[in-house]
């Protein structure tokens, strides 16, 4: 599994309508996407649920590299660069991957949580901790799906969260509304500790 996320950043005065019409429009295109677990098409609004930016900000759950990089090449990652200008794509490795309770209903909130591992830190313990947490939090009700990513890069951690309703507020997390969920080989994704 792979995590992947770009983050458009917008004025603050911009008509987010127009974004929520463009998910509306063309959200269904990677309903069937091969390669692709899920993707969440999300949105920040400046001053709901502490934002203080309008971002438009997609995160993709890819179960094949191939399909990865047949979206970034492809005519749909094309179209955004033209109409936004072409964004830095984050990346992560996957490392736990959990089902929870509202997995078969529409997930309407997410919540993305990145940490930097500290220097010196037992990354082995420190990890499994973190899969345990993922593994605890896969019974909380309203929960769709859960993931942990590493960016062995910055040596950052990266919890994503889908929920049916609300995201909970987490200290040091970004919580997003989810427009469409796309989940073409959603159950293919394997569950638990992914190495």
């Amino acid at each position: 599994m792979h995590g992947m996320n770009y983050r458009i950043t917008l004025p603050a005065d911009y008509d987010m309508g127009v974004i929520r019409q463009r998910v509306a429009t063309r959200g269904r295109a990677l309903d069937g996407f091969p390669g692709l677990g899920q993707k969440a098409y999300l949105v920040r609004e400046r001053g709901r649920d502490g934002s203080p930016v309008n971002e438009y900000a997609p995160f993709y759950l890819w179960r094949t590299p191939e399909g990865m990089n047949s979206f970034l090449f492809g005519p749909g990652f094309r179209g955004l660069a033209e109409d936004f200008g072409r964004p830095v794509v984050e990346h992560w490795s996957g490392l736990g991957f959990e089902r929870g309770p509202a997995m078969d209903e529409d997930p309407h909130a997410a919540s993305r949580r990145a940490r930097r591992l500290p220097p010196g830190a037992g990354l082995p313990a420190l990890v499994e901790d973190e899969i345990r947490h993922l593994a605890a939090l896969a019974t909380a009700p309203g929960l769709h799906s859960a993931a942990l990513l590493l960016d062995p890069r910055r040596w950052e951690l990266l919890r994503f969260t889908l929920w049916q309703d609300v995201a909970p507020e987490e200290p040091g997390a970004e919580r997003f509304e989810v427009l469409h969920l796309s989940r073409p080989e959603l159950a293919a994704l394997p569950t638990g500790r992914q190495w």
